[in-house]
């Protein structure tokens, strides 16, 4: 068993998508104690999400090993190796699963657990919060997302003491400063916000329009990912293919660029959204940020989030050279361009954790959902995961051990390839038609 007084800290991060793993991996090493080094397992949950290595070369955290696992997989791996912390970077419902296999296992001295989100919380607040509620810490990103959790926890009778003020790891970067000769705007997209072909293709023209009418301004549209790779959210329309289809094609000011996030904001200047977590980064760093509004404010489009944020504007308003300036009220509550204030913002988190792991003996794990509470709910949610109502696997859940053949790897590689292009097919090809069809 590991010690919790011992010099490294092992850690275990589990995570379904390139941003849950960039999260992750970097608040692993944020909330550890500072005086002992950190030993980070990193373990990826097989999914349709599931990242490939370029998108893991891109987030740009790193693990001492990396591995792709089942569920079940990672929970017979936590009986045979233990760790000192487990960070669950999943969706509520495999946060849930992940709780109640975790309490199922019994072991003498489980890790400690940890869970969060990854971006801004703009929707099903409530599921959300309950399906994380059970870990050990959960993490808010800011000092508004803390009362509202405890708020949330509090509302339902739930033991709200878990929950910890902190902030999203990737804030980084030097403050802005206007570069002479450089004009820059970077429209950071978004897989599933707007959604339908028509709102995306409508984004796209306005930046396409708006390179037209500054020649001399440097247009770059942010991607996420390639085509055919998935990411935390279903991508139906990419704004690669309807780049494609534009009447005229693209003006040589505008560039579509991949990459690190942190090394495009470098040379931004203006950084346009509809309500992409970029945002949170970009205004962290004061770089003029724009949050559009001409599909309109709504929750659907999670810009409603940054209501009383000052920067909320239509195209018409950038292209008429208006610059948003972020309030610096909002802004401080959000956890972000509070000078000086980051440097400290896990100081809380991370001494909740030391304080946690120097306890003899954690206490079982109790999330709010149980079959008592929730009895039409969680089951079937944890059968989703190969999981029964008591968090022990299903019959017949295969639990892989680190000794698989390589073959049988190679095989099940293949086969995920080939299901993996056959959802993206009906994921971007049939599902539109049939939605098309519906509407007949």
């Amino acid at each position: 068993m590991p010690s919790r007084t011992s010099p490294a800290v092992r850690v275990a991060v589990l995570a379904d998508s390139d941003t849950r793993w960039k999260w992750g991996a970097l608040t692993a090493r944020r909330i550890a104690p500072e005086d002992r080094s950190v030993e980070l397992s990193g373990f990826l949950l097989r999914g349709r999400a599931t990242p490939t290595a370029r998108q893991l070369a891109e987030v740009g955290a790193d693990a001492d090993a990396l591995r792709e696992m089942t569920g079940t997989a990672f929970l017979n791996n936590l009986r045979e190796e233990p760790y000192d912390i487990v960070v669950l970077a999943l969706v509520g419902g495999a946060v849930q699963a992940m709780l109640h296999g975790i309490a199922a296992l019994g072991l003498p001295d489980r890790p400690l657990v940890v869970t969060g989100y990854v971006g801004v919380v703009y929707e099903k607040l409530a599921d959300g919060l309950l399906l994380r509620h059970g870990a050990d810490v959960v993490l808010a990103n800011s000092r508004y997302d803390a009362k509202r959790f405890r708020e949330v926890y509090e509302g339902v009778g739930a033991d709200a003491s878990s929950v910890t003020e902190a902030a999203l790891p990737f804030l980084a970067g030097e403050r802005y400063v206007p570069e002479e000769g450089r004009d820059t705007v970077v429209f950071a997209a978004q897989p599933s916000v707007p959604v339908s072909r028509a709102d995306r293709t409508y984004v796209l023209k306005r930046l396409v329009e708006h390179a037209r009418l500054h020649p001399r301004r440097e247009v770059l549209l942010k991607l996420r990912s390639k085509p055919g790779e998935q990411t935390t959210h279903i991508e139906e329309f990419p704004y690669q293919k309807l780049a494609e289809r534009l009447p005229g094609g693209l003006p040589p000011n505008f560039q579509l660029v991949y990459g690190h996030m942190g090394e495009v904001l470098d040379r931004t200047d203006l950084l346009v959204t509809v309500s992409s977590t970029a945002a949170l980064e970009s205004l962290h760093r004061r770089i003029p940020t724009a949050i559009l509004t001409d599909l309109g404010i709504r929750e659907p489009l999670g810009n409603h989030h940054f209501i009383g944020s000052g920067c909320l504007a239509s195209w018409d308003q950038l292209d008429g050279g208006y610059r948003p300036k972020a309030d610096v009220v909002w802004a401080d509550r959000q956890g972000v361009a509070a000078d000086g204030a980051y440097e400290s913002a896990f100081d809380q988190a991370r001494a909740h954790v030391a304080k946690l792991l120097a306890q003899s003996e954690l206490p079982p794990l109790r999330p709010y959902y149980t079959t008592t509470t929730a009895p039409g709910y969680l089951p079937p949610l944890l059968a989703r995961y190969h999981l029964a109502a008591d968090g022990t696997p299903l019959p017949g859940a295969r639990a892989e051990s680190s000794d698989d053949s390589r073959m049988r790897r190679a095989v099940r590689e293949a086969v995920r390839g080939a299901a993996r292009g056959a959802y993206r097919h009906g994921v971007q090809r049939v599902a539109p038609v049939i939605r098309r069809m519906g509407e007949l």
